[in-house]
């Protein structure tokens, strides 16, 4: 899965980058700085793998990750083409979720774009252009569907009504995200690869003086306007977050205890990445390895193998479940067979998140 950082230049949006995957993307106080979109990955925290790898003394951990892009910083206008618009609508276009930092921040030393500190303002500006960018691509369908219409086939009668509904709340300046549709209106408009239809996080990119303060009115802003999107926010200092990611393990502990902080913010918003995404992860264990992977909540047993391997797949057979909780009072998948813990379930069974996984197959 793929996310796209995106905000109006000098709101922080590369040093929460560099932050998140220390891939170390150039900052600098001008706008356009971000020309190509950077690109990291990143581990998903998960406390569970550590605990289980000691039950088979695995060899080898590996985590399940989420890729962050580095999207150009944008500006007014951009979807008329202004600044680095186009690169800016194509680079986001590929994303499955934003996360949109917002300055909540005041520095003399750090220009905005705009000359004030006002973090809905930035908010709609940004969302404004991805309006504008949507309304364009909705026109363009819907002109072929009215012309198609005329074949008689319902089909297009039915596409039709359905973009006229989105044209009209995209013209009342709302994302389609906020729109209901049912079943086989959701499949359509996931096709349509509309910018608004994408979910969103608000990182609320605050100074080092203002954490741990709960009355911030630029957060209370942002919480406001982003309830009113159906988006997220997640307050964070990027700066802190910059300088933690270069501290040892043992450098960031003491840190995060001496602002009072139980998680730093990199992991709250992978966390909360990973859950806007609808994703779960199941695992594997054994000596040679304990590993995490990534499935979107539904996914059934056989798709599920074939994130292993497409062979999986294939010949599937049954899965063999111990739920992780179950596995770590147990001692093990062996104490757990022992103990009639381990489920046989077979092609309808969905995964769950931490559900701890033998396949069984048959190539």
């Amino acid at each position: 899965m793929k996310l796209g950082v995106v905000g109006l230049p000098n709101v922080g949006k590369s040093t929460l980058f560099n932050a998140i995957t220390q891939a170390g993307a150039e900052i600098a106080n001008y706008p356009f700085c971000t020309i190509e979109p950077n690109v990291g990955v990143v581990a998903v925290p998960d406390e569970r793998l550590d605990k289980l790898a000691a039950l088979y003394n695995s060899k080898k951990i590996t985590p399940t990750y989420l890729r962050f892009v580095d999207i150009a910083g944008l500006v007014k206008g951009a979807s008329r083409g202004e600044g680095l618009g186009n690169k800016f609508l194509s680079h986001i276009r590929e994303v499955d979720a934003i996360v949109h930092v917002v300055r909540c921040f005041a520095d003399s030393n750090v220009t905005h774009v705009s000359d004030k500190i006002d973090p809905v303002a930035d908010m709609q500006t940004i969302n404004l252009e991805l309006i504008l960018a949507d309304i364009e691509t909705v026109n363009a369908r819907l002109g072929k569907a009215v012309t198609m219409q005329k074949t008689g086939d319902k089909k297009y009668k039915a596409e039709a009504e359905l973009l006229q509904r989105i044209l009209e709340h995209l013209e009342s300046e709302q994302p389609v995200r906020t729109m209901q549709f049912d079943e086989e209106e959701a499949a359509a408009v996931d096709e349509m690869f509309l910018l608004t239809s994408k979910p969103v996080i608000y990182a609320a990119n605050i100074a080092e003086s203002d954490i741990g303060n709960d009355d911030n009115p630029l957060v209370k802003a942002v919480e406001a306007q982003a309830a009113t999107e159906h988006a997220e926010t997640l307050v964070i200092c990027a700066k802190v977050e910059e300088e933690l990611s270069r501290m040892s393990e043992e450098e960031r502990t003491m840190f995060l205890e001496s602002y009072g902080i139980a998680e730093s913010g990199l992991n709250r918003l992978v966390k909360k990445c990973y859950k806007l995404l609808h994703l779960v992860s199941f695992l594997t264990a054994g000596e040679k390895e304990t590993r995490a992977w990534t499935v979107t909540e539904g996914t059934k047993a056989p798709q599920a193998a074939g994130k292993i391997h497409s062979d999986f797949e294939k010949g599937f057979i049954r899965a063999e479940i111990v739920p992780y909780d179950t596995m770590l009072q147990m001692g093990g998948y062996n104490q757990a067979k022992e103990h009639g813990k381990v489920r046989s379930e077979g092609k309808d069974y969905v995964i769950k998140d931490g559900d701890v996984v033998l396949f069984r197959f048959n190539v």
